[in-house]
């Protein structure tokens, strides 16, 4: 009986800490929900955003010392200013509410992106985003981390696909050992409107890149999302994503309100 309790109790620590493990990246992506297009700021430009997403079912007991997921609201701070035509840097502040747990601060990124000038012609757009920063504790086990963001997309006709083949590292916490851990997005949109584009969102994380984990522990999340292009300066994005595996928050509400400050002539 002791052999096997022993056996019990060692399957369900293993769960436990897989399930841990994937709960701090998936965290960081609940504060800026999106599927990168491959396009920079442009010279000079600063693009200001404002991402708010809330968690309407979510954890309520990570098991981990991390807080609650339910009822959080996430607010991101974003600021990106473009240098040259294929180059870009991009600054976030985290910050969080929810009932018992008070606003607070969550921590910040920087976010480094190249990209592939137009003038090369190539039949995609390409760019590499890299960001890097901390989160508090409180919010994510994994405290300081890499991610580094392939991007890729294209417009065909009134068809808009984006890919972002995403990979993170964690460098302080429970998932250093795991290395770097794939999580992919992709975006699939349809322009209704010259002003109107709506479709689906997908966010992924799957695991290590040297063995993914168990379908019941990754993370995976479909948004239906629609984004309105009303001016020039202006950026609207707003949907409601539904979690697909036990280890995904449930229901989440997402919007991004951005507007471009561009350089005068």
């Amino acid at each position: 009986m002791l052999a096997r309790g022993n056996l019990i109790d060692s399957r369900m620590l293993k769960s436990l800490f897989l399930f841990a493990a994937a709960v701090p990246l998936f965290a960081q992506g609940n504060y800026e929900v999106q599927v990168y297009p491959s396009e920079t700021v442009k010279p000079g430009a600063t693009m200001v955003e404002l991402h708010s997403n809330f968690t309407v079912q979510g954890t309520k007991d990570p098991g981990d010392g991390t807080l609650p997921t339910e009822h959080q609201t996430h607010e991101t701070l974003e600021i990106t200013h473009g240098w040259t035509d294929w180059f870009e840097t991009g600054w976030y502040v985290f910050s969080s509410a929810a009932p018992g747990q008070g606003w607070q601060y969550v921590g910040d990124h920087i976010r480094p992106r190249v990209r592939v000038p137009e003038e090369w012609k190539w039949p995609v757009g390409v760019s590499l985003s890299l960001e890097f920063g901390y989160q508090r504790p409180e919010f994510s086990k994994d405290t300081w981390t890499l991610e580094i963001r392939p991007i890729i997309d294209k417009q065909i006709g009134r068809m808009y696909l984006a890919f972002n083949p995403t990979f993170d590292r964690s460098f302080h916490g429970p998932a250093v050992h795991q290395g770097l851990e794939f999580s992919p997005n992709f975006k699939a949109g349809w322009d209704f409107t010259k002003k109107i584009n709506a479709g689906l969102e997908y966010y992924g994380s799957l695991g290590p890149v040297t063995g993914f984990d168990l379908l019941r522990d990754q993370q995976q999340q479909i948004i239906p999302a629609i984004d309105l292009n009303l001016s020039p300066n202006w950026e609207f994005n707003f949907g409601v994503g539904v979690g697909m595996t036990g280890a995904t928050d449930h229901l989440l509400v997402k919007m991004i309100l951005g507007y471009r400050f561009q350089k005068k002539s």
